[in-house]
């Protein structure tokens, strides 16, 4: 990392170390409540939730119709859902076909789905990317090497406080004859935001 890497990430250190001071001299959470959040959302948030999700999907029709019509229902119903997220937001799932591709980007901010995606890439919250892909987001997809045919319809769903979106892929042909641990692993976490596809030529 260069001294700058360095220089920006020790601002931002000190500036998160008086938030906690201040939030702790006015009795709102301690440095310990804190820490046992982190370290809980750790092994709770994952990819893996959400690739479990579309793996159902990918072996089950009536679990596919029942996520794409309610999303956090069935997440709840596999036992990945929610997070700590409040009732207000809801979780959507939309599904990639021969004729359309979805992708997701939150043009705001970074709203995006924690629970059911991990930890957000750095590229998702740049500048770059979420002024790009709404424009362009046929040159951004090809960037992460997902080049799509003129025939296919490009649809960016723009994430916000009320909503999150988590992309369905299609099941690459062959994957029936995988096992369950071998499909998760086609879903990564660039497929469930739509930048990527799944391949059986990645991940096993």
């Amino acid at each position: 990392m260069s001294g700058s890497g360095h220089h920006r990430n020790g601002e931002l250190q000190a500036r998160v170390n008086v938030l906690l001071a201040l939030a702790e001299e006015r009795g709102i959470v301690t440095r310990a409540q804190v820490d046992e959040r982190l370290e809980a959302l750790g092994t709770t948030v994952s990819p893996l939730n959400g690739a479990r999700m579309v793996v159902r999907a990918w072996n089950d029709e009536a679990y596919r119709a029942r996520l794409l019509d309610d999303a956090g229902a069935a997440a709840t119903e596999i036992g990945v859902a929610g997070g700590g997220y409040s009732s207000d937001i809801r979780l959507h799932a939309v599904a990639n076909t021969p004729e359309v591709h979805h992708v997701v980007v939150c043009t705001l901010c970074s709203c995006y789905p924690l629970a059911w995606l991990g930890p957000p890439p750095g590229w998702y919250k740049s500048e770059a990317y979420r002024s790009r892909v709404v424009r362009d987001p046929r040159g951004v997809l090809a960037e992460f090497g997902t080049v799509l045919g003129d025939d296919v319809e490009v649809r960016v769903w723009d994430a916000s406080a009320e909503a999150r979106y988590l992309v369905v892929p299609m099941a690459p042909p062959g994957v029936e004859a995988l096992s369950e641990d071998e499909q998760l692993a086609l879903v990564t976490r660039d497929c469930l935001i739509g930048v990527a596809v799944p391949s059986l030529s990645v991940g096993v």
